[in-house]
């Protein structure tokens, strides 16, 4: 077995450096993150494009709605990819999503709107976001496998790292290209043309995406594994049919990913959420203060992956979610307090409260930014501690022949329920009791429920040696590691 291992290393496909395995992973889920969230930027203002202008209420209702239509969707794109994935391949799995992704996206910014087509607009947007959500939940299992099924078992927690920066930077990069193009230009014109722009761009970052994943070549471990006979012909009945893994799953989604994932959202998405719809902040400063602060926090997620391969995924991820628990409260109070908001809040049938004036307009806030940068800064690092270390936690809890199917279950339906329906929850709480912080109750439970579950019941991963699978470490494989 062992010589076979070797005899597979030393062909000519596996001799390029870890950076390059690790960047061009990197570069097609980014770009897919970005994809996936410019609708979540624009959410608010899609409301006006693609749904009925009557009740402004019920077009922001169904326009978040549409929005959380593609977390809805990640588990069941997470079984169909993952078990391509488990029988083909990697790397034609993660070929197939971003092609999904880019034709998806595209495809919006083309869209006619509810005043050109009626009816068809919001109808076509949906399916759209569906393909978006089907997409995304088979592209991240793809990344994150083969970045660690090219890694060494020492240094696991720090490759994958970098992956786990992709989400956060292509959300920063839609923030980027949709303020950009927002202040590049008349409200009319955006309004009218420009928002299209960011969709379209997406052809451009696709096509590069593309040809840089093209070069790759199949992961050395999967590849050794399915010339063994190993690897899986029904990774569907081998998952869910099997009651340990059943067990599995439900552990990792409950015990990890369902607390990751809030912790993820609230710390980013719906701090922006809360300043620019709640607060009143305008959105170039809404967008400077989150993007900002992402910047400032997004090399931590390194720095935690690589702490995990020292201590432990499970005392950082869970560490992370106890934490933000129990300081979202006083944040989200400083916040309120740093952001000046003018005016009264108003939340009576409404779905997102606001603070408006004398005359029932919105108001502007008074933000004072640095402090708001740095309150939002924290949670941010909240977000790369559960994160970072997540992706080697889950490649390490499922075997190689089943891990694709597995690993992608939990983390979508942990990030696409828990964490995709979080701005939705919130703003329904928030009307419904009229405070302004009731949000943060669903965040604060999940992930102390997470702390609770995983405490008790998860295994710590990191002394797991995935190689044994294949007869142990290549000398390649080390060798690249070593390289990257």
């Amino acid at each position: 077995m062992a010589s076979s291992a070797a005899a597979v290393a030393a062909t000519p496909e596996y001799r390029y450096k870890l950076p390059f395995v690790i960047g061009a992973s990197a570069a097609g889920t980014v770009i897919e993150w970005y994809d996936f969230y410019i609708y979540g930027v624009l959410a608010v203002f899609f409301s006006t494009q693609f749904f009925p202008s009557g009740d402004p209420v019920s077009a922001l209702l169904l326009s978040l709605a549409t929005f959380g239509a593609g977390f809805a969707v990640r588990p069941f794109g997470a079984a169909f990819f993952g078990r391509i994935g488990d029988i083909v391949g990697r790397k034609f799995t993660f070929l197939v999503t971003i092609t999904v992704m880019g034709i998806s996206t595209a495809l919006v910014g083309f869209l006619p709107t509810y005043a050109q087509i009626g009816i068809l607009a919001p109808i076509i947007l949906v399916i759209l976001r569906l393909a978006q959500g089907l997409a995304l939940g088979g592209e991240y299992g793809g990344a994150a496998i083969y970045v660690a099924e090219h890694s060494s078992d020492a240094k696991r927690g720090l490759n994958t790292s970098w992956i786990q920066t992709t989400a956060t930077i292509g959300l920063l990069l839609a923030l980027l290209v949709v303020g950009l193009t927002r202040v590049s230009m008349s409200a009319e014109d955006f309004t009218s043309y420009g928002w299209r722009i960011p969709f379209f761009l997406s052809i451009i970052l696709v096509a590069l995406a593309l040809f840089i994943r093209l070069r790759l070549q199949e992961t050395p471990l999967f590849s050794q594994l399915k010339s063994e006979g190993k690897s899986s012909t029904s990774p569907w009945r081998d998952s869910f049919g099997n009651a340990a893994n059943r067990k599995l799953i439900l552990l990792a989604l409950l015990g990890a990913t369902a607390g990751q994932a809030v912790v993820w959202y609230q710390g980013q998405f719906q701090a922006l959420f809360f300043l620019g719809t709640n607060l009143g902040v305008k959105f170039q400063d809404a967008y400077l203060i989150v993007g900002t602060a992402i910047v400032l926090a997004t090399p931590f997620f390194v720095v935690f992956g690589r702490l995990s391969d020292r201590i432990g995924r499970k005392p950082i991820i869970l560490g992370g979610c106890l934490i933000a628990a129990l300081t979202y409260l006083p944040i989200y109070n400083l916040m309120t307090a740093f952001a000046h908001p003018q005016g009264t809040l108003e939340t009576a049938g409404k779905f997102a409260g606001r603070f408006v004036g004398a005359d029932g307009a919105p108001t502007i806030a008074q933000p004072e930014l640095l402090p708001l940068i740095a309150l939002v800064w924290i949670q941010v690092i909240y977000v790369t501690m559960v994160y970072g270390p997540i992706a080697a936690f889950l490649v390490e809890y499922f075997p190689a022949r089943i891990r694709y199917t597995s690993l992608s279950i939990p983390y979508h339906i942990g990030n696409g329920w828990f964490g995709g329906f979080l701005p939705l929850i919130a703003a329904a709480l928030l009307a419904s009791t009229g405070n302004l912080y009731a949000g943060l109750i669903y965040p604060i439970v999940v992930a102390l429920l997470t702390v609770v579950i995983g405490g008790l019941f998860i295994r710590e991963s990191r002394h797991v040696k995935i190689w044994d699978e294949v007869g142990g470490e290549t000398e390649n494989v080390r060798a690249a590691t070593a390289r990257g």
